[in-house]
């Protein structure tokens, strides 16, 4: 079943309530290339044997207060947003989002500054963008940063660049255009988190619930596995579904935002993929960011 643009009666119908045997599962993913290149097979029925899809587009930030409330069977969450919901939803082996070189940044209106007590504006405090800054911030400036202000993400360069605030958490395209903005890289914080852990950047997660039971667990997984080869092996086909929600987006774009985003820890988590994420959340932890993950939590199904 293919996806539709999201509506209060979808969404308030994707929720609560019991599943009947056959219904399709419920899932919402963003409308970003990464998403729609991995799911397009399985969304369109290209998988033999997979369930059946009702999807629903909306923004990570939306799914992550989705998977909060125990809405929807299968979702695209950020990383930093598992110790909260775990024990309802189960943290898929694949399907999600891991990379190297593609962390947010700390930009300033000034080169250089000490952020120690600065007002510092973020897009979220339930992302893996938020954890790496803070845990960036721990371990380089002494002090501890000031006030934390979330603001929309596209107030954030312009309220830098304004003086409204001493600097700025920045993701995705920002990388390419804050020097528009006349402002200053302060810091890379993949790059911290690469440079002291060695391992990926965990950024967005698939969960479903455990109380689909194990057998549907486990063919679902298989299944985003298999959409996800079959768009490798043949991108062309997915091309239509990917451009159709990119919103406008250059196909070149388009085409390294999947590159970025779909890479072997997409197929399968993997040990370091794995390590990764446990990694940043017992970090967080140890930060007082997150609750602690209990024993067992990551496992599947």
């Amino acid at each position: 079943m293919t996806g539709a643009q999201p509506s209060a009666t979808r969404e308030q119908s994707a929720t609560g309530g019991t599943r009947t045997a056959g219904e399709p599962l419920r899932i919402a993913y963003s409308p970003c290339p990464n998403d729609t290149f991995v799911f397009d097979a399985l969304a369109h029925g290209r998988v033999p044997g997979a369930p059946a899809l009702e999807v629903t587009f909306a923004d990570i930030d939306i799914t992550n207060g989705m998977a909060e409330r125990g809405e929807f069977d299968v979702l695209k969450v950020s990383y930093a947003v598992l110790p909260y919901v775990l024990r309802e939803y189960a943290l898929l082996p694949c399907g999600g989002a891991l990379g190297r070189g593609c962390g947010p940044l700390v930009l300033t209106r000034e080169a250089g500054p000490d952020l120690s007590g600065r007002t510092v504006a973020v897009p979220s405090e339930r992302s893996t963008a938020y954890l790496l800054f803070r845990l960036w911030a721990a371990d380089t400036v002494p002090g501890g940063v000031g006030e934390i202000v979330v603001m929309p993400f596209h107030e954030i360069m312009p309220a830098v660049r304004d003086g409204k605030v001493d600097a700025g958490l920045v993701i995705h395209e920002a990388r390419f255009t804050y020097q528009n903005y006349g402002l200053h890289k302060l810091a890379d914080m993949g790059e911290h988190w690469e440079a002291t852990t060695g391992l990926p950047i965990p950024l967005g997660a698939i969960i479903a619930k455990r109380s689909l039971g194990e057998e549907t667990l486990t063919l679902l997984a298989d299944s985003i596995r298999a959409s996800v080869r079959a768009a490798w092996d043949d991108p062309e086909v997915a091309r239509p579904y990917v451009m159709e929600h990119a919103q406008e987006m250059d196909p070149a774009v388009a085409d390294q935002h999947i590159g970025l985003y779909v890479n072997e820890f997409t197929a399968g988590l993997g040990e370091d993929g794995y390590a990764a994420v446990r990694g940043l959340l017992t970090r967080a932890a140890a930060e007082g960011l997150v609750p602690a993950l209990g024993p067992g939590a990551l496992s599947f199904p």
